[in-house]
């Protein structure tokens, strides 16, 4: 439960200092920000500062922000129309181009910045070398004898020194030391004797873990790295999703929805606070080269319409701009509740 409230608290505030981002952005520029909201609908109550509300809501969950002149509908475009050239200097609709990009990608780079800052934390911390089992083959020895993803392998640190003690051992029976949770125990199996190709005596997968601690400006320079590279993964496993999704009307394997982080987050948690810190750091990351892609209703969508709107010389259509919004917003709505059904059918 603890793993579950520190989870929740990290995803709300990964979200939350993204819509910070649009907010500064907008505040920097002096546009009218008309409300600000801590976690989602339905309010418990708000406070006015400024031009600005403020509100607390009872769904926490991140939050959202409102920048007046930031909308897509026809309607609301021909009000703000007919405001004053003054008035028009601080709405969104009618800021320069490199403005409104700025504003729409400060999300993105907030959220770099902390997956950035949290990994570069880590490096400054450091934490000892483990050997996790990050996944059991089916039928497999291990299966059988009872060994589960998320557990961690006592006394080997280093995965080749426990392949070399399971090959030395093959037919024989050996004890594995093992911690799942905060319970060690043992297991008792016996590695294959025969394996087909790509196939361990023992059938599992080995995941080494662990952090080197490194001073403080070389482990930003090791945190800001490890971010392009993550960056990188988190971006090519996307293109793969939607490959996967097009192509062969698949979900790609190993991308969880919303419950399925929480799986993962119980089972990093369970190893450490530093890999549930690390799996925040990720996140962050995640969620800023989501954003980034161009795609409607997404952060990079808007930023394209932009460069779009520079390339012919006039506006988008509103029209035109809100149908793709509703669109690419109704997809992504069903990529995750089918990422959910499956999550759901794993935990059976």
């Amino acid at each position: 439960m603890l793993i579950f409230i520190i989870v929740l608290i990290g995803l709300s505030l990964l979200i939350l200092v993204h819509e910070a981002g649009h907010f500064f952005a907008a505040k920097y520029f002096g546009l009218k920000v008309d409300e600000f909201g801590f976690g989602f609908p339905p309010r418990m109550f708000a406070w006015k500062k400024g031009e600005t509300e403020y509100g607390l809501n009872w769904l926490p969950f991140g939050g959202f922000v409102k920048i007046a002149g930031e909308t897509d509908r026809l309607q609301d475009i021909e009000k703000l129309e007919k405001l004053s050239t003054e008035e028009k200097k601080r709405i969104f609709l009618f800021q320069p181009a490199w403005k409104r990009a700025t504003v729409i990608l400060a999300g993105v780079v907030v959220n770099f910045i902390v997956g950035w800052f949290l990994l570069s934390l880590l490096f400054m911390v450091g934490s000892p070398q483990i050997l996790l089992i990050s996944g059991v083959e089916p039928g497999s020895p291990a299966e059988r004898a009872g060994v589960m993803s998320g557990d961690v392998v006592l006394n080997y640190a280093a995965s080749q020194q426990f392949i070399d003690f399971v090959n030395q051992n093959r037919g024989k029976e050996i004890t594995l030391d093992l911690r799942r949770g905060s319970e060690k125990i043992e297991i008792k199996t016996s590695p294959r004797v025969e394996t087909a190709d790509n196939q361990g005596a023992l059938g599992v997968f080995l995941t080494e873990g662990g952090i080197p601690r490194y001073s403080f400006f070389s482990a930003i320079w090791e945190g800001l790295k490890f971010s392009f590279v993550l960056a990188g993964q988190v971006f090519i496993a996307l293109v793969e999703l939607v490959k996967g999704l097009f192509l062969r009307a698949e979900l790609l394997q190993g991308v969880v929805g919303p419950l399925g982080i929480f799986g993962v987050a119980e089972q990093v948690g369970n190893i450490g606070l530093v890999y549930l810190v690390q799996l925040l750091a990720l996140i962050s990351i995640n969620l800023a080269v989501m954003n980034l892609i161009p795609f409607p209703a997404l952060d990079g969508g808007r930023f394209f319409l932009i460069i779009v709107e520079k390339l012919k010389g006039s506006p988008i259509s509103p029209k035109w701009e809100g149908v793709t919004n509703l669109i690419g917003f109704a997809f992504l709505l069903l990529l995750m509740v089918l990422l959910t059904f499956r999550d759901i059918s794993h935990l059976f």
